[in-house]
C-alpha cells in the first residue's frame, strides 16, 4: 500500500529527536495531571452522610421505679395461717 519513500521518509520522522522529546514531555504531563487528579479526588468530602449508630437503651434506676414495687417476684400478698 505504502511506497518506499513513504516507509523510509516515516521511520525517520519516528527516530527523530523532536518527536521522541514531545513524546516524553506528554508522557511526563499525562503521569503529573493524572497524579494531582487523584490526590484531589481522596481530600473530597463523601456526600453520603455515614449512619449513626443508636444507643442502647439505659435500665431505669431503682429510684424511678413505681412506688411501691420492688425486683421481688411477690404480690405484696401476706398469706394469712390458721394456727
Amino acid at each position: 500500500m505504502f511506497n518506499e519513500e513513504i516507509r523510509a521518509m516515516l521511520g525517520e520522522v519516528i527516530r527523530s529527536w523532536q518527536v521522541i522529546a514531545v513524546t516524553i514531555v506528554l508522557v511526563i504531563y499525562l503521569t503529573i495531571v493524572k497524579n494531582v487528579a487523584r490526590t484531589q479526588h481522596r481530600h473530597r468530602i463523601p456526600s453520603i452522610p455515614k449512619v449513626k449508630k443508636e444507643k442502647a437503651p439505659t435500665p431505669m434506676p431503682d429510684s424511678e421505679l413505681a412506688p411501691g414495687s420492688d425486683d421481688s417476684d411477690e404480690l405484696g400478698l401476706e398469706e394469712a395461717y390458721d394456727e
